[in-house]
C-alpha cells in the first residue's frame, strides 16, 4: 500500500532572500530532516545514501566508459585525432556549470534539483520548464544510453543479435536490435529502482567500482601497447581536409564530449535521500565530473596512441572497441566488454534514478498530471516507485517509435543533449541576475556557515557558463545531415533538436495549464 508524502505547503517557493538561522552544517539523520522541513518539506524518503553512493550517482551517469565506447568512432570520424581537444574544451565548460551547480546544492539540498534550483532563482515559471525539459532528456537520455548495449553485446556472443543481420548500430538491423536490448535493459532497472533507494545505490555502487577498475585498466593496457607518442593529438590531417572546414568538423566532433559529460548533477537530485546533503552534493557533483573528466582524456589519448592505424577506417567505424580486441586480443577485450555492459547497466540505473526524483519532485509541489500517484512514496521502502515506472516506460516508447531508425543514435544523443543544456541554461541563466542583481550575497550571508561558495568568483564564473551553454546549444541544435541524417533519407531529422525543443515547450504549456487548473479545482472549498 502507499502513502502520499505530508507537506507543509507544496506550492510555497522558498524566496531566495529568506533567511536561514541555522549557524552550523547538518550532521545527522535528525538534523538533515530539520534542515529539509526548514525549506518546506516534511521528509518521506528514505536517507540512505553516504558520500560514496552520491558521488556513483553522477560519475554513473556520465559513464565515460559507455559513452566514450558509444561516440569514440564518431568523434574520430570528423576530426581524426584532433578531436582529443574538444574533450578538455568541453570539460572547461561543464565545470564553469558544476561549479554554480556546486552552490545551489548547498543551498537548497532537495530532490529534483535542477526544477528546484531554477525555481528558486528564478521563480515558478522558469523552475517548471527548467524540470519539464530536464525531465524529458532524461527519458530520452536513458533511452540512449540503454542502446548502448548494442555495442557491446553483440560482440561478446552473436547470439545477443536477436533480431539478425549486421549488429551495426548505424544499420536497420543493429539498430532495430538496440531497441530490443535496450527495452530489456531498461524493464530491468524499472525493478531494481522500484524496490528502493538501498537497492539501487548496491548496485550502482558496485557497478561504478568495476567502472573505476575498468578505467584504470584500459588505460594501463592501451600505455603498454602504445605505437606513437601522446603527440598524435596534434595530428590535423582529417581536420583540414574535412568538407565542413576545420572549425565545422571540430564543432560536429565535439558531440561526443557534449554527450558524456552531462548528468554530473545527479547527485543533488538524490539530495534527499544522502547523508548531510549540503556538504556531500556539492563535493560529488564536482568529483564525478572532474573524475570522469581526466579518465576520460586518459582513455581518448591513450587509445590513439596504441591504434594499429590511424587511417585504415577502424577507427572512424568501429572506435575503442576495435582498439581494445587489436591491443588485448579476443579474451581480454571480451572480459572488459563485460565491464563496459555492466558500465552501461549502471549508466542507465543512474539516469533513471535522477529522472524519477524529478518527477516526484515536481509532483509533490503538484506540477504534473496525476501528482498524487506520482509523488507517493512506498511507506516501508521509502521509494517513489510510479515515478521510475513512468520513466522507463516512456524510454521504451522513445525506443519503440525509432524501429529501424539507422540515425537512431545519434538523433536520441543530439536531442537529449539540446534538452538538458536549455535546462541548465534555465538555471544558470536566472542564477546570474540573481547575482547582477546582488540578491545571490544577500542569500549568502543569511546561510549556513562553511558552505560551498564561489565567493567573488562567483559572477564571472556564472557569466562564463550562461555564455559556454548558450553556444552549445546552437552548436547541438544545428541542423547537419552528419548527426541528424547520415542517410540521406530523411530530410526533416535534420530539424530534430530544434522541433523537438519546440514540441516539448509547446506540450509542456498545455500540461502546465492542466495541472494548474486541477489543481485550482482540488484547492476550490467549492470543490470539496
Amino acid at each position: 500500500m502507499l502513502h502520499l508524502p505530508e507537506r507543509i505547503n507544496p506550492n510555497a517557493v522558498p524566496a531566495p532572500e529568506i533567511p536561514m538561522t541555522s549557524t552550523v552544517l547538518p550532521s545527522s539523520a535528525q538534523t538533515d530532516d530539520a534542515d529539509l522541513t526548514s525549506l518546506g518539506y516534511e521528509p518521506s524518503l528514505h536517507r540512505k545514501l553516504g558520500r560514496y553512493a552520491s558521488f556513483a550517482a553522477g560519475f554513473s551517469f556520465v559513464s565515460i566508459l559507455t559513452t566514450i565506447f558509444q561516440l569514440f568512432a564518431f568523434g574520430y570520424s570528423f576530426a581524426g585525432p584532433a578531436f582529443f581537444w574538444t574533450w578538455p574544451v568541453v570539460l572547461i565548460g561543464q565545470l564553469l556549470v558544476a561549479l554554480n551547480f556546486a552552490e545551489l546544492a548547498a543551498r537548497y539540498p532537495l530532490s529534483g534539483a535542477v526544477y528546484q534550483w531554477a525555481r528558486r532563482v528564478g521563480g515558478e515559471t522558469v523552475g517548471w520548464f527548467a524540470g519539464w525539459f530536464m525531465a524529458l532528456a532524461q527519458v530520452v537520455t536513458a533511452a540512449a544510453a540503454a542502446i548502448a548495449m548494442q555495442v557491446v553485446l553483440p560482440q561478446l556472443w552473436d547470439g545477443f543479435q536477436l533480431v539478425g543481420g549486421d549488429p551495426a548500430l548505424n544499420t536497420t538491423t543493429g539498430a532495430a536490435n538496440a531497441v530490443v536490448l535496450g527495452a530489456i535493459l531498461l524493464v530491468v532497472t524499472t525493478v531494481i529502482n522500484s524496490l528502493g533507494v538501498k537497492l539501487m545505490s548496491h548496485v550502482n555502487s558496485v557497478g561504478v567500482t568495476c567502472e573505476i577498475v575498468g578505467v584504470a585498466a584500459v588505460i594501463l593496457a592501451l600505455i603498454t601497447a602504445a605505437q606513437r607518442g601522446p603527440d598524435v593529438v596534434m595530428d590535423t590531417t582529417v581536420l583540414a581536409g574535412s568538407d565542413l572546414g576545420a572549425v565545422g568538423a571540430f564543432m560536429v566532433s565535439g558531440l561526443m564530449a557534449a554527450y558524456v559529460m552531462v548528468g554530473f548533477n545527479s547527485a543533488g537530485e538524490l539530495s534527499e535521500e544522502t547523508k548531510s546533503p549540503r556538504q556531500t552534493a556539492p563535493r560529488t557533483i564536482l568529483s564525478a565530473l572532474i573524475i570522469s573528466g581526466i579518465g576520460g582524456a586518459l582513455m581518448i589519448i591513450t587509445a590513439l596512441m596504441a591504434a594499429p592505424s590511424l587511417d585504415d577506417g577502424r577507427l572512424a567505424t568501429e572506435g575503442l572497441p576495435y582498439v581494445l580486441t587489436a591491443v588485448l586480443g579476443t579474451f581480454w577485450g571480451k572480459v572488459l566488454l563485460v565491464d563496459v555492459a555492466v558500465a552501461i547497466f549502471v549508466c542507465t540505473l543512474a539516469i533513471q534514478t535522477a529522472g524519477s526524483r524529478l518527477v516526484f519532485s515536481m509532483a509533490r509541489d503538484g506540477k504534473l498530471p496525476a501528482s498524487a500517484l506520482l509523488s507517493s512514496v512506498h511507506p516501508t521502502r521509502g521509494t517513489p516507485m510510479w515515478p521510475s515506472i513512468a520513466i522507463g516506460a516512456l524510454a521504451v516508447g522513445v525506443l519503440a517509435i525509432n524501429v529501424g531508425n539507422a540515425a537512431l543514435f545519434t538523433t536520441l544523443c543530439s536531442v537529449c543533449i539540446v534538452m538538458v543544456y536549455v535546462a541548465y541554461l534555465l538555471v544558470t541563466v536566472p542564477q546570474l541576475l540573481n547575482r547582477l542583481r546582488g540578491d545571490w550575497d544577500r542569500v549568502g550571508q543569511t546561510m549556513p556557515a562553511g558552505l560551498f561558495s564561489l565567493g567573488r568568483w562567483g559572477l564571472p564564473v556564472n557569466i562564463l557558463a550562461v555564455l559556454y551553454g548558450a553556444v552549445m546549444v546552437v552548436n547541438l541544435a544545428w541542423p547537419r545531415p552528419e548527426v541528424y541524417d547520415p542517410s540521406g533519407e530523411n530530410g526533416i531529422l535534420l530539424y530534430s533538436a530544434p522541433l523537438m525543443v519546440g514540441i516539448v515547450l509547446l506540450l509542456g504549456l498545455g500540461i502546465r495549464r492542466t495541472s494548474a487548473r486541477s489543481a485550482s479545482r482540488s484547492e476550490d472549498p467549492a470543490d470539496a
